[in-house]
Protein backbone atom coordinates (compact mmCIF):
# COMPACT_ATOMS: atom_id res chain seq x y z
CA UNK A 1 0.00 0.00 0.00
CA UNK A 2 2.90 2.34 0.73
CA UNK A 3 4.18 1.84 -2.82
CA UNK A 4 0.70 2.55 -4.17
CA UNK A 5 0.54 5.84 -2.31
CA UNK A 6 4.04 6.76 -3.50
CA UNK A 7 2.97 6.17 -7.10
CA UNK A 8 -0.19 8.14 -6.51
CA UNK A 9 1.58 11.11 -4.97
CA UNK A 10 4.30 11.29 -7.65
CA UNK A 11 1.73 10.92 -10.39
CA UNK A 12 -0.48 13.48 -8.70
CA UNK A 13 2.19 16.16 -8.74
CA UNK A 14 2.81 15.76 -12.47
CA UNK A 15 -0.84 15.30 -13.43
CA UNK A 16 -1.91 18.25 -11.31
CA UNK A 17 0.26 20.64 -13.33
CA UNK A 18 -1.53 19.57 -16.49
CA UNK A 19 -4.85 19.28 -14.70
CA UNK A 20 -4.70 22.89 -13.50
CA UNK A 21 -4.82 24.15 -17.07
CA UNK A 22 -7.58 21.69 -18.00
CA UNK A 23 -9.77 22.52 -15.03
CA UNK A 24 -9.33 26.27 -15.43
CA UNK A 25 -10.53 26.06 -19.03
CA UNK A 26 -13.29 23.68 -17.95
CA UNK A 27 -14.55 26.14 -15.34
CA UNK A 28 -14.72 28.89 -17.95
CA UNK A 29 -16.66 26.66 -20.32
CA UNK A 30 -19.12 25.56 -17.63
CA UNK A 31 -19.66 29.17 -16.54
CA UNK A 32 -20.44 30.30 -20.09
CA UNK A 33 -22.75 27.36 -20.72
CA UNK A 34 -24.61 27.69 -17.42
CA UNK A 35 -25.01 31.45 -17.89
CA UNK A 36 -26.55 30.87 -21.30
CA UNK A 37 -29.01 28.29 -19.97
CA UNK A 38 -29.94 30.39 -16.95
CA UNK A 39 -30.55 33.40 -19.17
CA UNK A 40 -32.87 31.43 -21.43
CA UNK A 41 -34.68 29.64 -18.61
CA UNK A 42 -35.32 32.83 -16.67
CA UNK A 43 -37.16 34.47 -19.54
CA UNK A 44 -40.93 34.85 -19.39
CA UNK A 45 -43.02 31.79 -20.26
CA UNK A 46 -45.15 32.03 -23.45
CA UNK A 47 -48.46 33.63 -22.46
CA UNK A 48 -50.29 32.70 -25.64
CA UNK A 49 -49.93 28.98 -24.80
CA UNK A 50 -50.76 29.20 -21.13
CA UNK A 51 -53.04 26.57 -19.59
CA UNK A 52 -56.73 27.38 -19.30
CA UNK A 53 -57.39 26.91 -15.60
CA UNK A 54 -60.95 25.75 -16.27
CA UNK A 55 -59.56 22.80 -18.20
CA UNK A 56 -61.67 23.69 -21.25
CA UNK A 57 -58.73 24.24 -23.62
CA UNK A 58 -58.50 21.48 -26.19
CA UNK A 59 -55.41 19.59 -27.30
CA UNK A 60 -56.52 18.86 -30.86
CA UNK A 61 -53.94 21.38 -32.06
CA UNK A 62 -50.66 20.88 -30.23
CA UNK A 63 -47.61 23.10 -30.02
CA UNK A 64 -45.32 20.10 -29.60
CA UNK A 65 -45.63 16.41 -30.42
CA UNK A 66 -43.53 13.99 -28.38
CA UNK A 67 -43.01 10.52 -29.83
CA UNK A 68 -42.46 8.10 -26.98
CA UNK A 69 -43.47 8.29 -23.33
CA UNK A 70 -40.67 6.43 -21.62
CA UNK A 71 -38.40 8.15 -19.12
CA UNK A 72 -37.28 10.93 -21.49
CA UNK A 73 -40.61 11.39 -23.26
CA UNK A 74 -42.78 11.42 -20.14
CA UNK A 75 -40.45 13.75 -18.25
CA UNK A 76 -40.30 16.14 -21.23
CA UNK A 77 -44.08 16.10 -21.74
CA UNK A 78 -44.61 16.95 -18.08
CA UNK A 79 -42.01 19.73 -17.95
CA UNK A 80 -43.25 21.37 -21.17
CA UNK A 81 -46.84 21.00 -20.05
CA UNK A 82 -46.04 22.68 -16.74
CA UNK A 83 -44.61 25.58 -18.73
CA UNK A 84 -47.95 26.01 -20.48
CA UNK A 85 -47.26 24.27 -23.78
CA UNK A 86 -49.96 22.23 -25.48
CA UNK A 87 -48.30 18.84 -25.81
CA UNK A 88 -49.38 15.64 -27.53
CA UNK A 89 -47.42 12.55 -26.44
CA UNK A 90 -47.86 9.36 -28.47
CA UNK A 91 -46.60 6.11 -26.96
CA UNK A 92 -46.61 2.69 -28.61
CA UNK A 93 -47.67 0.85 -25.46
CA UNK A 94 -49.02 2.54 -22.34
CA UNK A 95 -48.94 -0.64 -20.27
CA UNK A 96 -46.18 -0.86 -17.67
CA UNK A 97 -42.91 -1.79 -19.42
CA UNK A 98 -41.91 -5.32 -18.51
CA UNK A 99 -38.24 -5.16 -19.29
CA UNK A 100 -35.05 -5.92 -17.43
CA UNK A 101 -32.82 -2.85 -17.44
CA UNK A 102 -29.56 -2.19 -15.64
CA UNK A 103 -30.41 1.50 -15.65
CA UNK A 104 -30.26 3.06 -12.22
CA UNK A 105 -30.87 6.64 -11.30
CA UNK A 106 -27.45 7.79 -10.11
CA UNK A 107 -27.25 10.93 -7.91
CA UNK A 108 -26.71 13.27 -10.86
CA UNK A 109 -29.92 11.98 -12.41
CA UNK A 110 -31.83 12.29 -9.15
CA UNK A 111 -30.85 15.97 -8.99
CA UNK A 112 -32.22 16.42 -12.53
CA UNK A 113 -35.43 14.75 -11.40
CA UNK A 114 -35.68 17.28 -8.57
CA UNK A 115 -35.03 20.10 -11.03
CA UNK A 116 -38.00 18.88 -13.08
CA UNK A 117 -40.25 18.59 -10.03
CA UNK A 118 -40.59 14.82 -10.46
CA UNK A 119 -38.74 13.49 -7.41
CA UNK A 120 -41.95 12.08 -5.94
CA UNK A 121 -42.04 9.59 -8.83
CA UNK A 122 -39.35 7.50 -7.10
CA UNK A 123 -40.77 8.00 -3.60
CA UNK A 124 -43.97 6.07 -4.40
CA UNK A 125 -42.54 2.91 -6.01
CA UNK A 126 -40.40 1.37 -3.28
CA UNK A 127 -37.14 2.67 -4.77
CA UNK A 128 -33.96 1.84 -2.87
CA UNK A 129 -31.28 4.38 -1.97
CA UNK A 130 -27.96 3.77 -3.72
CA UNK A 131 -24.85 5.23 -2.09
CA UNK A 132 -22.22 3.56 -4.25
CA UNK A 133 -20.82 0.25 -5.49
CA UNK A 134 -18.33 -2.30 -4.22
CA UNK A 135 -15.99 -3.73 -6.85
CA UNK A 136 -14.76 -7.32 -6.39
CA UNK A 137 -11.88 -9.02 -8.20
CA UNK A 138 -9.73 -12.00 -7.26
CA UNK A 139 -10.70 -11.84 -3.60
CA UNK A 140 -9.98 -8.11 -3.33
CA UNK A 141 -12.54 -5.34 -3.15
CA UNK A 142 -12.76 -1.58 -3.64
CA UNK A 143 -15.53 0.61 -2.26
CA UNK A 144 -16.73 3.33 -4.61
CA UNK A 145 -18.86 5.71 -2.56
CA UNK A 146 -20.71 8.55 -4.25
CA UNK A 147 -19.37 11.90 -2.96
CA UNK A 148 -22.56 13.12 -1.29
CA UNK A 149 -21.08 14.84 1.77
CA UNK A 150 -22.02 18.32 0.53
CA UNK A 151 -25.50 17.29 -0.67
CA UNK A 152 -28.74 17.28 1.26
CA UNK A 153 -29.57 14.07 3.11
CA UNK A 154 -32.20 12.88 0.61
CA UNK A 155 -29.82 13.13 -2.36
CA UNK A 156 -28.55 9.71 -3.41
CA UNK A 157 -28.89 7.28 -6.25
CA UNK A 158 -32.07 5.24 -6.65
CA UNK A 159 -32.67 1.73 -7.96
CA UNK A 160 -36.12 0.36 -8.75
CA UNK A 161 -38.34 -1.57 -11.15
CA UNK A 162 -38.09 0.24 -14.46
CA UNK A 163 -41.76 -0.25 -15.31
CA UNK A 164 -42.99 1.22 -12.03
CA UNK A 165 -40.91 4.35 -12.53
CA UNK A 166 -42.14 4.88 -16.09
CA UNK A 167 -45.77 4.45 -15.01
CA UNK A 168 -45.24 6.92 -12.17
CA UNK A 169 -43.94 9.49 -14.67
CA UNK A 170 -46.89 8.87 -17.01
CA UNK A 171 -49.30 9.38 -14.13
CA UNK A 172 -47.82 12.85 -13.60
CA UNK A 173 -48.21 13.60 -17.32
CA UNK A 174 -51.85 12.52 -17.27
CA UNK A 175 -52.57 15.00 -14.47
CA UNK A 176 -52.04 17.98 -16.81
CA UNK A 177 -55.07 19.21 -18.80
CA UNK A 178 -53.01 20.66 -21.62
CA UNK A 179 -51.09 17.43 -22.27
CA UNK A 180 -52.60 14.59 -24.28
CA UNK A 181 -51.14 11.12 -23.67
CA UNK A 182 -52.38 8.52 -26.12
CA UNK A 183 -51.45 5.04 -27.29
CA UNK A 184 -50.39 4.71 -30.90
CA UNK A 185 -47.53 3.58 -33.10
CA UNK A 186 -45.86 6.39 -35.04
CA UNK A 187 -44.97 5.05 -38.48
CA UNK A 188 -43.46 8.10 -40.17
CA UNK A 189 -42.78 11.81 -40.01
CA UNK A 190 -44.83 14.18 -42.17
CA UNK A 191 -42.53 16.43 -44.18
CA UNK A 192 -43.30 19.39 -46.41
CA UNK A 193 -40.56 21.30 -48.24
CA UNK A 194 -37.93 19.85 -45.93
CA UNK A 195 -39.84 20.77 -42.76
CA UNK A 196 -41.30 18.19 -40.38
CA UNK A 197 -44.93 19.15 -39.83
CA UNK A 198 -46.03 16.27 -37.61
CA UNK A 199 -46.38 12.48 -37.61
CA UNK A 200 -48.50 9.70 -39.06
CA UNK A 201 -49.45 6.96 -36.63
CA UNK A 202 -51.73 3.99 -36.05
CA UNK A 203 -54.11 4.31 -33.14
CA UNK A 204 -54.77 1.53 -30.65
CA UNK A 205 -57.70 0.41 -32.83
CA UNK A 206 -55.52 0.29 -35.96
CA UNK A 207 -56.83 3.48 -37.55
CA UNK A 208 -54.24 5.51 -39.49
CA UNK A 209 -54.17 9.09 -38.18
CA UNK A 210 -52.04 12.19 -38.51
CA UNK A 211 -51.03 14.75 -35.90
CA UNK A 212 -49.65 18.22 -36.65
CA UNK A 213 -47.46 20.45 -34.51
CA UNK A 214 -44.86 23.18 -34.86
CA UNK A 215 -42.18 20.99 -33.25
CA UNK A 216 -41.88 17.19 -33.15
CA UNK A 217 -39.50 15.68 -30.58
CA UNK A 218 -38.47 12.08 -31.10
CA UNK A 219 -37.59 10.15 -27.94
CA UNK A 220 -38.82 6.64 -28.71
CA UNK A 221 -35.88 4.89 -27.09
CA UNK A 222 -33.12 2.53 -28.10
CA UNK A 223 -35.30 0.70 -30.64
CA UNK A 224 -36.31 3.92 -32.42
CA UNK A 225 -37.67 3.41 -35.93
CA UNK A 226 -37.62 7.14 -36.73
CA UNK A 227 -34.01 8.10 -35.95
CA UNK A 228 -32.76 7.33 -39.48
CA UNK A 229 -34.68 10.36 -40.74
CA UNK A 230 -32.92 12.67 -38.30
CA UNK A 231 -29.42 11.30 -37.72
CA UNK A 232 -26.73 8.96 -39.05
CA UNK A 233 -26.94 6.07 -36.58
CA UNK A 234 -23.97 3.74 -36.14
CA UNK A 235 -25.13 1.23 -33.57
CA UNK A 236 -22.69 -1.18 -31.95
CA UNK A 237 -23.83 -4.05 -29.71
CA UNK A 238 -20.70 -5.25 -27.86
CA UNK A 239 -22.62 -7.39 -25.38
CA UNK A 240 -25.96 -8.42 -23.94
CA UNK A 241 -27.16 -8.19 -20.37
CA UNK A 242 -28.67 -11.41 -19.09
CA UNK A 243 -30.92 -10.35 -16.23
CA UNK A 244 -32.98 -11.97 -13.50
CA UNK A 245 -34.20 -11.16 -10.00
CA UNK A 246 -32.84 -12.70 -6.81
CA UNK A 247 -34.90 -12.99 -3.61
CA UNK A 248 -34.23 -14.10 -0.02
CA UNK A 249 -30.75 -12.61 0.08
CA UNK A 250 -28.91 -9.38 0.89
CA UNK A 251 -25.89 -7.64 -0.57
CA UNK A 252 -22.82 -7.39 1.69
CA UNK A 253 -23.22 -3.64 2.27
CA UNK A 254 -26.64 -2.01 2.62
CA UNK A 255 -27.45 0.62 -0.04
CA UNK A 256 -24.41 -0.42 -2.08
CA UNK A 257 -24.53 -2.31 -5.34
CA UNK A 258 -21.90 -4.88 -6.24
CA UNK A 259 -19.85 -5.35 -9.41
CA UNK A 260 -17.86 -8.56 -9.77
CA UNK A 261 -15.05 -8.27 -12.31
CA UNK A 262 -14.43 -11.85 -13.39
CA UNK A 263 -13.87 -14.06 -16.40
CA UNK A 264 -15.87 -14.77 -18.54
CA UNK A 265 -18.47 -12.14 -17.60
CA UNK A 266 -18.64 -9.16 -15.21
CA UNK A 267 -21.73 -9.28 -12.97
CA UNK A 268 -23.73 -6.35 -11.56
CA UNK A 269 -26.03 -6.62 -8.53
CA UNK A 270 -28.42 -3.83 -7.47
CA UNK A 271 -31.28 -3.81 -4.94
CA UNK A 272 -34.56 -2.83 -6.65
CA UNK A 273 -36.95 -3.30 -3.71
CA UNK A 274 -36.74 -4.22 -0.04
CA UNK A 275 -36.86 -7.93 -0.98
CA UNK A 276 -35.39 -8.12 -4.49
CA UNK A 277 -31.93 -7.82 -6.04
CA UNK A 278 -31.48 -7.43 -9.77
CA UNK A 279 -28.60 -9.41 -11.26
CA UNK A 280 -27.19 -8.49 -14.68
CA UNK A 281 -24.55 -10.68 -16.33
CA UNK A 282 -22.64 -9.04 -19.17
CA UNK A 283 -22.16 -11.57 -21.99
CA UNK A 284 -20.23 -10.73 -25.21
CA UNK A 285 -22.48 -10.60 -28.28
CA UNK A 286 -20.73 -13.47 -30.04
CA UNK A 287 -21.09 -15.79 -27.00
CA UNK A 288 -24.77 -15.46 -26.02
CA UNK A 289 -26.23 -18.95 -25.35
CA UNK A 290 -29.86 -19.75 -26.10
CA UNK A 291 -32.41 -19.39 -23.30
CA UNK A 292 -35.06 -21.60 -24.88
CA UNK A 293 -32.97 -24.80 -25.04
CA UNK A 294 -31.42 -24.44 -21.59
CA UNK A 295 -27.92 -23.45 -22.75
CA UNK A 296 -28.13 -20.10 -20.96
CA UNK A 297 -29.07 -21.69 -17.62
CA UNK A 298 -26.17 -24.13 -18.01
CA UNK A 299 -23.77 -21.28 -18.84
CA UNK A 300 -24.86 -19.29 -15.79
CA UNK A 301 -24.57 -22.28 -13.46
CA UNK A 302 -21.20 -23.56 -14.65
CA UNK A 303 -19.34 -20.44 -15.80
CA UNK A 304 -20.81 -17.54 -13.82
CA UNK A 305 -22.15 -18.94 -10.54
CA UNK A 306 -18.68 -19.95 -9.20
CA UNK A 307 -17.67 -16.25 -9.32
CA UNK A 308 -20.75 -15.04 -7.38
CA UNK A 309 -20.38 -13.86 -3.77
CA UNK A 310 -21.01 -16.74 -1.29
CA UNK A 311 -23.93 -14.95 0.40
CA UNK A 312 -25.71 -14.68 -2.97
CA UNK A 313 -24.90 -18.09 -4.43
CA UNK A 314 -27.98 -20.06 -3.34
CA UNK A 315 -30.38 -17.31 -4.42
CA UNK A 316 -28.46 -16.99 -7.71
CA UNK A 317 -28.98 -20.68 -8.51
CA UNK A 318 -32.66 -20.54 -7.46
CA UNK A 319 -33.28 -17.52 -9.68
CA UNK A 320 -31.77 -19.30 -12.69
CA UNK A 321 -33.99 -22.35 -12.15
CA UNK A 322 -37.17 -20.26 -11.87
CA UNK A 323 -39.11 -20.63 -15.12
CA UNK A 324 -39.36 -17.47 -17.24
CA UNK A 325 -37.08 -15.49 -14.92
CA UNK A 326 -34.18 -15.00 -17.36
CA UNK A 327 -34.35 -12.09 -19.79
CA UNK A 328 -31.87 -10.74 -22.31
CA UNK A 329 -31.41 -7.15 -23.49
CA UNK A 330 -28.79 -5.75 -25.88
CA UNK A 331 -26.24 -3.21 -24.68
CA UNK A 332 -26.22 -0.66 -27.49
CA UNK A 333 -23.59 2.01 -28.07
CA UNK A 334 -24.37 4.87 -30.45
CA UNK A 335 -22.71 8.27 -30.55
CA UNK A 336 -24.94 11.26 -31.31
CA UNK A 337 -24.79 12.22 -34.99
CA UNK A 338 -27.89 14.39 -35.58
CA UNK A 339 -28.92 16.13 -38.80
CA UNK A 340 -30.26 19.65 -38.41
CA UNK A 341 -33.91 19.10 -39.37
CA UNK A 342 -36.42 21.97 -39.24
CA UNK A 343 -39.47 21.02 -37.18
CA UNK A 344 -37.92 17.98 -35.47
CA UNK A 345 -35.42 17.07 -32.75
CA UNK A 346 -33.96 13.88 -31.26
CA UNK A 347 -33.27 13.29 -27.56
CA UNK A 348 -32.58 10.43 -25.17
CA UNK A 349 -31.67 6.94 -26.37
CA UNK A 350 -33.12 7.68 -29.80
CA UNK A 351 -30.21 10.12 -30.21
CA UNK A 352 -27.42 8.63 -28.15
CA UNK A 353 -26.74 5.36 -26.29
CA UNK A 354 -24.01 4.03 -24.06
CA UNK A 355 -23.31 0.70 -22.33
CA UNK A 356 -25.58 0.16 -19.33
CA UNK A 357 -22.93 -1.15 -16.93
CA UNK A 358 -22.71 2.14 -14.99
CA UNK A 359 -26.47 2.79 -15.09
CA UNK A 360 -26.10 6.28 -16.56
CA UNK A 361 -28.71 6.24 -19.33
CA UNK A 362 -31.57 7.71 -17.32
CA UNK A 363 -29.33 10.49 -16.07
CA UNK A 364 -28.32 11.49 -19.60
CA UNK A 365 -31.98 11.41 -20.69
CA UNK A 366 -33.14 13.60 -17.79
CA UNK A 367 -30.26 15.99 -18.39
CA UNK A 368 -31.39 16.25 -22.03
CA UNK A 369 -34.89 17.10 -20.83
CA UNK A 370 -33.69 19.87 -18.49
CA UNK A 371 -31.53 21.47 -21.18
CA UNK A 372 -34.23 21.30 -23.85
CA UNK A 373 -36.92 22.64 -21.49
CA UNK A 374 -34.74 25.63 -20.62
CA UNK A 375 -33.99 26.33 -24.29
CA UNK A 376 -37.66 26.17 -25.30
CA UNK A 377 -38.96 28.30 -22.41
CA UNK A 378 -38.29 31.73 -23.95
CA UNK A 379 -39.76 30.80 -27.35
CA UNK A 380 -43.14 32.50 -27.70
CA UNK A 381 -43.57 31.37 -31.29
CA UNK A 382 -42.59 27.94 -32.61
CA UNK A 383 -44.12 28.40 -36.06
CA UNK A 384 -40.91 29.43 -37.84
CA UNK A 385 -39.34 25.98 -38.06
CA UNK A 386 -36.10 27.19 -39.69
CA UNK A 387 -35.34 29.79 -37.04
CA UNK A 388 -36.33 27.52 -34.15
CA UNK A 389 -34.23 24.68 -35.57
CA UNK A 390 -31.15 26.90 -35.86
CA UNK A 391 -31.62 28.11 -32.29
CA UNK A 392 -32.17 24.60 -30.86
CA UNK A 393 -29.00 23.36 -32.57
CA UNK A 394 -27.14 24.51 -29.47
CA UNK A 395 -28.88 21.68 -27.57
CA UNK A 396 -26.48 19.18 -29.12
CA UNK A 397 -23.46 21.07 -27.76
CA UNK A 398 -24.93 22.02 -24.38
CA UNK A 399 -25.72 18.37 -23.62
CA UNK A 400 -22.12 17.25 -24.16
CA UNK A 401 -20.69 17.76 -20.64
CA UNK A 402 -23.11 15.26 -19.08
CA UNK A 403 -23.59 12.91 -22.02
CA UNK A 404 -19.95 12.57 -23.11
CA UNK A 405 -18.64 12.11 -19.55
CA UNK A 406 -21.12 9.35 -18.71
CA UNK A 407 -20.93 7.76 -22.17
CA UNK A 408 -17.16 7.46 -22.23
CA UNK A 409 -16.90 6.16 -18.67
CA UNK A 410 -19.53 3.50 -19.33
CA UNK A 411 -18.09 2.37 -22.65
CA UNK A 412 -14.49 2.28 -21.44
CA UNK A 413 -15.27 0.45 -18.18
CA UNK A 414 -17.36 -2.23 -19.88
CA UNK A 415 -14.52 -2.90 -22.28
CA UNK A 416 -11.94 -3.15 -19.51
CA UNK A 417 -14.14 -5.25 -17.21
CA UNK A 418 -15.07 -7.67 -20.01
CA UNK A 419 -11.56 -8.73 -21.09
CA UNK A 420 -10.01 -10.63 -18.21
CA UNK A 421 -8.17 -13.09 -20.49
CA UNK A 422 -5.98 -10.31 -21.95
CA UNK A 423 -2.88 -9.62 -19.77
CA UNK A 424 -2.85 -5.91 -20.62
CA UNK A 425 -6.56 -5.65 -19.80
CA UNK A 426 -5.90 -7.56 -16.59
CA UNK A 427 -3.35 -4.91 -15.67
CA UNK A 428 -5.89 -2.19 -16.45
CA UNK A 429 -8.46 -3.86 -14.20
CA UNK A 430 -6.00 -4.03 -11.30
CA UNK A 431 -4.97 -0.43 -12.01
CA UNK A 432 -8.53 0.86 -11.83
CA UNK A 433 -9.39 -1.07 -8.68
CA UNK A 434 -6.11 -0.05 -7.05
CA UNK A 435 -6.75 3.59 -7.92
CA UNK A 436 -10.23 3.48 -6.41
CA UNK A 437 -8.87 1.81 -3.26
CA UNK A 438 -6.53 4.75 -2.67
CA UNK A 439 -9.57 6.82 -1.63
CA UNK A 440 -9.39 10.52 -0.85
CA UNK A 441 -8.52 12.84 -3.69
CA UNK A 442 -7.48 9.91 -5.88
CA UNK A 443 -10.94 8.36 -6.23
CA UNK A 444 -13.19 11.27 -5.27
CA UNK A 445 -13.15 12.85 -8.73
CA UNK A 446 -13.57 9.55 -10.57
CA UNK A 447 -16.52 8.66 -8.36
CA UNK A 448 -18.10 12.10 -8.87
CA UNK A 449 -17.98 11.64 -12.65
CA UNK A 450 -19.25 8.07 -12.40
CA UNK A 451 -22.38 9.19 -10.54
CA UNK A 452 -23.10 12.24 -12.71
CA UNK A 453 -22.15 14.89 -10.14
CA UNK A 454 -19.13 16.12 -12.08
CA UNK A 455 -20.02 16.12 -15.80
CA UNK A 456 -16.76 17.59 -17.07
CA UNK A 457 -14.98 16.10 -20.10
CA UNK A 458 -11.72 17.88 -19.22
CA UNK A 459 -11.82 16.37 -15.74
CA UNK A 460 -12.41 13.00 -17.37
CA UNK A 461 -9.28 13.42 -19.49
CA UNK A 462 -7.32 14.52 -16.43
CA UNK A 463 -8.32 11.45 -14.39
CA UNK A 464 -7.58 9.03 -17.20
CA UNK A 465 -4.12 10.58 -17.43
CA UNK A 466 -3.72 10.20 -13.68
CA UNK A 467 -4.90 6.56 -13.72
CA UNK A 468 -2.55 5.72 -16.61
CA UNK A 469 0.42 7.21 -14.73
CA UNK A 470 -0.57 5.28 -11.62
CA UNK A 471 -0.85 2.06 -13.65
CA UNK A 472 2.57 2.47 -15.23
CA UNK A 473 4.09 3.37 -11.87
CA UNK A 474 2.77 0.26 -10.14
CA UNK A 475 4.18 -1.90 -12.95
CA UNK A 476 7.66 -0.31 -12.71
CA UNK A 477 8.03 -0.54 -8.93
CA UNK A 478 10.15 -1.49 -7.08
CA UNK A 479 12.76 -1.39 -9.90
CA UNK A 480 12.24 -0.91 -13.65
CA UNK A 481 13.28 -3.79 -15.89
CA UNK A 482 12.94 -4.34 -19.64
CA UNK A 483 9.88 -6.54 -19.11
CA UNK A 484 8.25 -4.01 -16.76
CA UNK A 485 8.95 -1.19 -19.19
CA UNK A 486 7.39 -3.25 -21.97
CA UNK A 487 4.33 -4.05 -19.82
CA UNK A 488 3.97 -0.34 -18.98
CA UNK A 489 4.14 0.60 -22.66
CA UNK A 490 1.52 -2.03 -23.51
CA UNK A 491 -0.76 -0.70 -20.77
CA UNK A 492 -0.53 2.83 -22.17
CA UNK A 493 -1.13 1.59 -25.71
CA UNK A 494 -4.16 -0.52 -24.78
CA UNK A 495 -5.64 2.22 -22.59
CA UNK A 496 -5.24 4.77 -25.39
CA UNK A 497 -6.70 2.43 -28.00
CA UNK A 498 -9.81 2.04 -25.83
CA UNK A 499 -10.27 5.66 -24.77
CA UNK A 500 -9.37 7.73 -27.85
CA UNK A 501 -11.93 6.24 -30.29
CA UNK A 502 -14.75 7.03 -27.86
CA UNK A 503 -13.50 10.60 -27.43
CA UNK A 504 -13.33 10.97 -31.20
CA UNK A 505 -16.86 9.62 -31.67
CA UNK A 506 -18.25 12.04 -29.07
CA UNK A 507 -16.64 14.99 -30.85
CA UNK A 508 -13.36 16.51 -29.69
CA UNK A 509 -14.46 20.06 -30.51
CA UNK A 510 -17.83 19.82 -28.74
CA UNK A 511 -16.32 18.10 -25.72
CA UNK A 512 -13.22 20.17 -25.08
CA UNK A 513 -13.71 23.38 -27.07
CA UNK A 514 -17.46 24.09 -27.06
CA UNK A 515 -16.86 27.85 -27.13
CA UNK A 516 -15.60 27.44 -30.70
CA UNK A 517 -18.87 25.85 -31.87
CA UNK A 518 -21.04 28.53 -33.56
CA UNK A 519 -24.30 27.00 -32.27
CA UNK A 520 -23.10 27.52 -28.70
CA UNK A 521 -23.80 31.25 -28.99
CA UNK A 522 -27.36 31.07 -30.36
CA UNK A 523 -29.85 33.31 -28.54
CA UNK A 524 -33.66 32.99 -28.57
CA UNK A 525 -35.15 34.58 -31.72
CA UNK A 526 -37.21 37.69 -31.02
CA UNK A 527 -39.26 37.45 -34.20
CA UNK A 528 -39.42 35.32 -37.30
CA UNK A 529 -37.19 36.59 -40.11
CA UNK A 530 -38.37 36.67 -43.70
CA UNK A 531 -35.30 35.14 -45.25
CA UNK A 532 -35.03 31.47 -46.01
CA UNK A 533 -33.13 28.87 -44.00
CA UNK A 534 -29.68 27.95 -45.26
CA UNK A 535 -28.38 24.46 -44.59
Amino acid sequence: MAEQYMVGVIGGVIASLLGFVFLYCNSLIRFRGQRKLNRAASMEFPKKNSVNKTGSEGVGTADIIIVGAGVAGAALAYSLGKDGRRVRAIERDLNAPNRMACESLIPGGYLKLIELGLEDCVDEIGAQRLLGYTLYKDGKEAHVSFPLEKSQSHVAGRTFHNGRFVQSLRKKVASLHNVSLEQGTVTSLIEENGIVKGVQYKSESGQVLTADASLTIICDGCFSNLRRSLCSPKVDIPSYFVGFILTNCNLPIKNYGAIIVAHPSPIVFSPISSTEIRCMVNVPSEQVPSVSNGEMACYLKTQVAPKVLPELYDSFISAIEKKGNIRISPNKIMAAAPHLTPGALLIGDALNMRHAITGGGMTVALSDVVILRDLIRPLHDLSDAFTVSKYLESFYTLRKPMSSTINILANVLQKIFSASSNPAMENLQHTFLGYMRLGGMFSYGASAMLCGLCPRPLSLAFHFLFIAMYGVGRLLLPFPSPKRLWDGAKLLWVASSILLPYIYSEGIRQMFFPLTVPAYYRTPPKKSPKKSFMH
